[in-house]
């Protein structure tokens, strides 16, 4: 899972050598007063609606891992990215990770068709030419091989940037950190860098939306966030141990949390956020993240927000996106500017990599339905439900999938696959018929997510029921199950499809 290091546009804003930076006081009140600047400039392009929505785009990031042939986690990054040669392709935290970001295009007709053949093509080609170099990659949320000894310091990406987030996380922190997670089984250890969030692969959908409706998308966007867990779980397992259907979830929050443990009891937020409220603009959430947060990467640019608007010019707010990017929220804002126009998108980050490509095409699918027909409805879910309700669904997903208790207005508690079939699927048929998403390509994606939902099998499931019903040894089983697993996920047939037995 991308760790913030990143500017909002999928750039890199430490772009100068940071190996040997270290923050002064100054530093810290520079960025400081720049992020409150680049606030003002915000509110002032709100008001003035300078905004480019009137093509809205979708993009993509799909975070991998690399494996060598025994199926361990292969620290080649750096190697594969050098013969895959594509610039759309990216280091990440670990170097057993690589991300690829899609190119944006418009959700309409057979756009999703576009996105889907696009990216099986690039995954495929990396992959033959990773193979050259005797790895492979794997679309999962948890590698369910990795072990502690794969997290070390020593496995982080070679580029300075990762080890200066690392230092300012630890330094915020004063201690090691505990990874505690209750699951189906228990694991409980210590580790002395962020590098287990390395561990965490995800894809991150992306929609372009107009300032006025921003806040209606975002408030959908978490409303239905729990549910998107339950159906795309896909990581059971972390260091060899059965956790939570979306482990992801408590890992990431966990492996990139400042506070040590007075700063909980005294209520400090955390960095890894799902937020405390339902907002009515998008400027709230910029405003939080300067209001509650500390700046961990505080580099400051020459330019001014307020003089560049003076002139008639786009400000980048380079310390707003970069502060931003220290704050995972789980439906993060996103400000860039492309081509000389701004626009606004709402990121969302909560599901898992893979388990192939059709399956997370359908993932997306449901979700730019769902979230369409919520936002421009009459009555928002939102006002009839509280966030803390939507918090608690989030996490019921995480843990427990499709067998998760999900509450929604109406129907109060009710499983997850019930409520996807009674309810949410048509709206998400209405929304991407709003969309203009060709019927055929409507059908064919939907049709993947009840499958899902009247079989109850998830990638996470299918992991877990394959590892149970190989039985003996569980590292050997999660090796056994990790190699059927790649050969379902080129095959590209939906998880619901794949044999499960032995």
């Amino acid at each position: 899972m991308e760790a913030g290091i990143r500017t909002s546009d999928g750039g890199h804003p430490v772009g100068r050598d940071v190996e040997h930076m270290v923050f002064s006081r100054e530093d810290r009140h520079r960025f400081r007063d720049k992020t409150r600047r680049c606030l003002d400039a915000l509110a002032q392009m709100l008001r003035e609606s300078q905004f480019d929505f009137d093509r809205p785009l979708t993009g993509m990031e799909i975070e991998l891992n690399l494996v060598d042939g025994r199926g361990e986690p292969a620290n080649v990054n750096e190697q594969v990215l050098d013969l895959v040669a594509d610039r759309a392709f990216q280091t990440e935290m670990g170097q057993f990770n690589i991300e690829i970001n899609v190119p944006p295009r418009e959700i309409g007709g057979t756009g999703l068709v576009s996105f889907e053949e696009t990216v099986r093509a690039s995954l495929n080609a990396a992959d033959e030419r990773a193979r050259s170099g005797d790895a492979q990659l794997v679309m999962i949320g948890i590698l369910p091989t990795l072990m502690p000894r794969h997290v070390s310091i020593e496995s982080m990406s070679r580029n300075p940037r990762y080890a200066l987030l690392n230092d300012q996380i630890f330094a915020a922190r004063g201690e090691d950190m505990a990874l505690s997670i209750q699951g189906v089984e228990r694991l409980s250890t210590y580790t002395d860098s962020i590098t287990p969030e390395a561990a965490c692969t995800s894809f991150q959908l992306h929609l372009q939306v107009s300032p006025a409706e921003f806040a209606q998308y975002w408030n959908a966007a978490q409303a239905i966030a729990g549910v998107q867990l339950a159906l795309a779980a896909n990581s059971p397992y972390l260091f060899g141990t059965e956790l939570w259907r979306e482990t992801r979830i408590p890992l990431f929050e966990q492996a990139t949390d400042t506070r040590p443990e007075e700063l909980k009891e005294q209520g400090v937020r955390p960095r890894v956020w799902f937020g405390e409220r339902w907002i009515t603009s998008v400027f709230d959430l910029f405003e939080e993240n300067t209001r509650y947060f500390p700046a961990l990467l505080p580099i400051c640019e020459d330019a001014d927000p307020i003089e560049q608007l003076g002139r008639g010019e786009v400000p980048k707010l380079d310390e707003l996106s970069l502060h931003n990017g220290t704050i995972y929220r789980w439906n993060r804002p996103i400000y860039a500017v492309v081509e000389g126009r701004p626009h606004l998108r709402v990121e969302n980050r909560v599901l898992p990599a893979g388990p192939t490509v059709v399956d997370a095409m359908a993932n997306a699918a449901f979700y730019y339905g769902v979230v369409r027909t919520l936002a421009e409805h009459e009555r928002p879910v939102w006002s009839q439900m509280s966030f803390s309700a939507a918090e608690e669904n989030f996490h019921s997903g995480a843990r427990d999938g499709l067998d998760a208790s999900i509450y929604w207005p109406g129907l109060g508690p009710v499983p997850a696959a019930e409520l996807v079939l009674r309810r949410l699927l048509p709206l998400a048929h209405e929304g991407l018929n709003t969309w203009g998403v060709d019927p055929d390509l409507r059908d064919r994606l939907l049709g993947i997510i009840e499958a899902r939902c009247v079989t109850g099998t998830t990638g996470a499931s299918w992991q877990v029921d394959t590892v149970r019903s190989l039985g003996g040894d569980r590292i050997g089983a999660l090796h056994e199950m990790l190699r059927r697993y790649v050969e379902n996920m080129h095959a590209n047939e939906p998880v619901h499809t794949w044999e499960r037995h032995s």
